[in-house]
């Protein structure tokens, strides 16, 4: 036991009386005494009552005066005390039947003893000497040890006034003594294994709730989320599935952000099928497409004769996506007037058709995407701060393709196999052609390289394709020559967008994304044959001895050396700074 009890109990009500010892058959009574305190130790109550009970019976069986058990724990310290037939004496004089020295002698040996006058006795002395004086009548103490499994775990004692008649029946009260206390100690072993039992699995229940609550606490690891649509491995990918499988749980409004072809789309999609909306409609508008007026009668919808034209009433994309989710893309292009009307459908959730009077109460979640700086645009007026403070609730950058480049062999095959299966056909990539690409630059992002894959798999002279088939290789790729020449149109100048229209030297979500400065140019060597930095035939300025040998033939022109290399002079004079080559004068 952890604790140690004192407990004593001294007088227990027993279920029903028990006749005299006289009024009983001799030879029946050691039967029905072990039979009677069989049935004590058995019954369900606690060991301390159970141990009083035993102790109280045994004046039904044996002649006594007092008697008593001593229990002791592991240590050797009291745990439990039981007497009987002291009625007067007060609670904490227990050792007064049994001195501790006779329960010491006793546990010491493991032998019953027999004391047939205890005044005696060295062993009771130092008890006579504290009791009152006066003429005290003979006492006989009989005293046996309490033992399981070799283990000695207490005594169990009577003592009675001496007579002849009684002296005579001392070597059958110890058998029947010691009888009784080998039950007691079974049933005390028994009643110790159920409480340690009983310890362990409180502490093992404590332990399990304790490493619930602390699993509770700490983020759950969640399963990479998987959505239809979107390839990738990349730890830039599966940070922004994971957050929009976050977002997707809630109503709030999201704002995706990221260059042209990085899939936006697919992302609102995605959200939309992870939120609790997915049942109902997925609309989109793309704002750049339409002009204002046609654009107010798509998102709003018209009355019939609201205008020249409109013949019918017509719903608009707000209404058609009640209790769904509205995709808004390019939502940097709309006009600062047609902003202002936008901005009271998403902060009051009420709208008019063109051309109506009636209020119409919309529940749509909103996704707006743009790929237009518009922190910018808000600085220069052209895009309205309470809007933007309005849709920017949850931002997600998407990364660009060459952020993730170990997706790059994904996708291709991915979109080589839906060219496969919409032309019939069962063409594969080369590991080298699957090697090629990866390195490439792809400011388009994953909309170029679905197009390069296609463009590629259409010319492909048989079933596999090799690095002679891409068009780069070919001085082809019409592509890296559109970005070489935007790239050279706008020479010392930093681009403010995403490069919708031309060439993003580093965007500014891309420099916040990554702790870059704003314009800070991209690597030579993170670039790929579509890169303007790179030659039509996919040729790299990494090698600074071909750089040297380039301007020492252009007589340390870099004019000269860019027409030598295929660069521009302002790729030229980024890749002796990179290089660290001193640039000679004559």
């Amino acid at each position: 036991m952890g604790q140690v009890m004192r407990d004593r109990v001294h007088e227990v009500a027993l279920p029903d009386a028990r006749p005299p010892i006289k009024a009983m058959h001799g030879a029946n009574i050691p039967l029905r005494g072990l039979y009677e305190i069989s049935e004590i130790l058995t019954a369900p109550t606690r060991l301390q009552i159970t141990l009083g009970n035993v102790v109280n019976i045994l004046s039904s069986f044996v002649q006594m005066r007092h008697g008593e058990m001593v229990i002791k724990d592991a240590a050797g310290e009291l745990e439990i005390a039981a007497t009987a037939g002291n009625k007067h004496a007060p609670q904490s004089d227990w050792r007064r039947f049994t001195p501790q020295a006779v329960v010491d002698r006793i546990c010491a040996t493991g032998r019953p003893l027999v004391i047939h006058d205890v005044s005696k006795s060295e062993l009771f002395q130092a008890d006579l000497q504290m009791a009152s004086g006066g003429a005290t009548m003979p006492v006989t103490f009989i005293g046996v040890p309490i033992e399981a499994e070799d283990e000695i775990l207490g005594t169990l004692s009577i003592d009675r006034i001496r007579d002849g008649a009684a002296s005579v029946h001392c070597d059958e009260d110890v058998s029947l003594l010691t009888m009784v206390a080998n039950l007691v100690g079974r049933t005390i072993r028994l009643h110790r294994i159920l409480s340690t039992d009983r310890q362990r699995l409180f502490e093992e229940d404590g332990r399990a709730e304790k490493s619930r609550d602390e699993k509770e606490a700490r983020p759950a690891r969640r399963s990479p989320v998987k959505i239809d649509g979107i390839i990738g491995e990349s730890p830039a990918l599966k940070q922004v599935l994971e957050t929009a499988a976050v977002v997707a749980r809630t109503n709030s409004t999201v704002l995706l952000r990221g260059e042209s072809g990085t899939g936006k789309e697919f992302f609102a999609q995605a959200i939309h099928k992870l939120s609790p909306r997915s049942k109902k409609a997925f609309v989109k508008l793309n704002c750049a497409a339409l002009p204002e007026s046609v654009l107010e009668s798509e998102l709003f919808g018209h009355e019939k004769g609201a205008f020249t034209g409109a013949v019918a009433q017509r719903a608009g994309r707000f209404e058609l996506a009640n209790g769904g989710t509205l995709l808004l893309d390019e939502i940097g292009e709309i006009s600062p007037a047609f902003q202002a009307k936008l901005l009271r459908v998403l902060q009051e959730g009420e709208l008019e058709r063109v051309g109506g009077t009636r209020t119409l109460t919309v529940d749509v979640r909103l996704i707006c995407a743009t790929n237009k700086d518009l922190e910018t645009a808000v600085v220069n007026g052209e895009f309205r701060a309470d809007l933007y403070y309005r849709i920017n609730v949850v931002p997600i950058i998407l990364p660009p393709l060459r952020e993730r480049p170990g997706d790059i062999p994904r996708l291709a095959k991915a979109f080589l196999d839906r060219f496969n299966s919409e032309n019939h056909r069962e063409l594969a990539f080369a590991p080298s052609a699957l090697d090629l690409i990866s390195q490439c630059y792809f400011p388009g992002n994953v909309r170029e390289l679905e197009n390069c894959v296609r463009r590629t798999a259409t010319l492909a002279r048989s079933s596999t394709i090799a690095t002679s088939d891409f068009a780069c290789q070919n001085s082809q790729c019409l592509s890296s020559l559109l970005w070489k020449g935007a790239d050279r149109a706008n020479d010392g100048n930093a681009s403010d967008e995403f490069g919708r229209n031309r060439m993003p030297v580093e965007s500014p979500l891309g420099a916040r994304r990554t702790g870059a400065s704003e314009g800070a140019a991209v690597p030579v060597n993170a670039r790929g044959p579509s890169h303007p930095a790179s030659g039509a035939t996919g040729m790299r300025v990494t090698d600074g001895d071909r750089l040297i040998d380039a301007m020492q033939k252009a007589g340390w022109v870099q004019a000269k050396a860019g027409r030598i290399l295929g660069l521009t002079p302002r790729q030229v004079g980024y890749a002796l700074r990179r290089h660290g080559i001193e640039v000679k004068k004559f």
